[in-house]
């Protein structure tokens, strides 16, 4: 895993609940890879359904941390779901706002997204 950061307090989430949601996130682009293959389980047994219902927490969760900047929610959701990704990276896609207020709507989401799994 890339040097990340854990929450700060003020959010009230732990190191490992925040590494909890950060590995779920990080588990996205295989669940779609099973949906897209035909599959009706996943490795581990999950139905398509769950697969779903995974995938749609994760795309929810985005969509409300972002809600007032909607324009956020593609550059959010590549960010949180690819290891590795940067925000450097998403200034070289046009990602349009600061770093302050991205990582302020990133917090957010890993706050909301601990709640949730």
């Amino acid at each position: 895993m890339p040097n990340v950061r854990p929450l700060n307090r003020r959010y009230g989430i732990s190191k490992h609940a925040f590494l909890t949601a950060y590995s779920y996130c990080h588990q996205y682009r295989e669940w779609h890879k099973a949906l897209t293959s035909g599959a009706r389980e996943d490795d581990h047994g999950s139905s398509v359904a769950e697969i779903e219902e995974k995938i749609r927490k994760i795309e929810n969760t985005v969509a409300e941390a972002v809600q007032d900047y909607p324009a956020l929610y593609p550059f959010m959701l590549e960010y949180v779901t690819e290891e590795g990704t940067t925000f450097q990276q998403m200034q070289q896609k046009g990602i349009p706002c600061g770093s302050t207020l991205f990582y302020t709507l990133r917090r957010r989401f890993y706050f909301l997204m601990s709640g949730r799994i």
